[in-house]
């Protein structure tokens, strides 16, 4: 196989690789969120409108700074401790921009505990998820 096709191989497995992250992280950040509306009995089939304004900020501001930080365009995945830096920066700046634009768009503001309920456990959850994915990709390369 000449060095042509390998590359060509690899820009599709990145591309597909980069989707399956993206539509993970969105999942897992929807869920979180969800969970979180459940348990301030916010019932997101009765209240649809009210489900999608509190993960469209939040979603917004993980996918304008993943971007920006290159999170999607290198193979950070291949590497546990890039993971761990890269994946707490861009979430603790996407969880702020979160609820800067959950305020200025939907005017709701938050008391105290959230931003550190919201910011901590999206940490732990993509965190998590993105770690142990890094580990996956690691043990099987």
């Amino acid at each position: 196989m000449d060095a042509a096709v390998r590359s060509a191989e690899r820009s599709r497995t990145v591309d597909r690789e980069t989707i399956v992250l993206g539509a993970v992280d969105l999942g897992l950040l929807a869920a979180l969120i969800l969970v979180g509306q459940l348990s301030h009995d916010v019932n997101p089939v009765e209240q649809p409108i009210a489900a999608l304004e509190a993960i469209v900020p939040f979603a917004v501001g993980w996918f304008v700074i993943a971007a920006l930080a290159g999170l999607y365009s290198r193979p950070i995945s291949r590497s546990v401790s890039e993971t761990v830096r890269s994946t707490t920066v861009v979430w603790i700046a996407a969880a702020n921009v979160g609820l800067l634009l959950r305020q200025s768009l939907f005017g709701e503001t938050a008391v105290w505990p959230f931003p550190l309920v919201i910011t901590g456990l999206g940490l732990l959850v993509i965190g998590g998820w993105r770690i142990g994915y890094a580990l996956f990709v690691r043990r099987s390369a």
